[in-house]
């Protein structure tokens, strides 16, 4: 299961840093995680400041 990026993302881009297979991309307004690289480690949302990466089934 991957995580996704909500509509709480202020594209900071703290996140992009952080990820260790480089999963997430910067979009038009909001960063986005590619589920196929993902890997469900959680560092995006242990450093996100408004906690907008959440596990996708929530």
């Amino acid at each position: 299961m991957a995580y996704v990026i909500t509509d709480e993302c202020i594209a900071c881009g703290v996140c992009t840093e952080e990820c260790p297979v480089e999963a997430i991309v910067e979009g038009e307004d909001i960063y986005s995680i590619d589920p196929d690289l993902c890997t469900d480690c959680g560092s995006c949302a242990d450093v996100c400041p408004v906690d907008a990466p959440q596990p996708e089934d929530e």
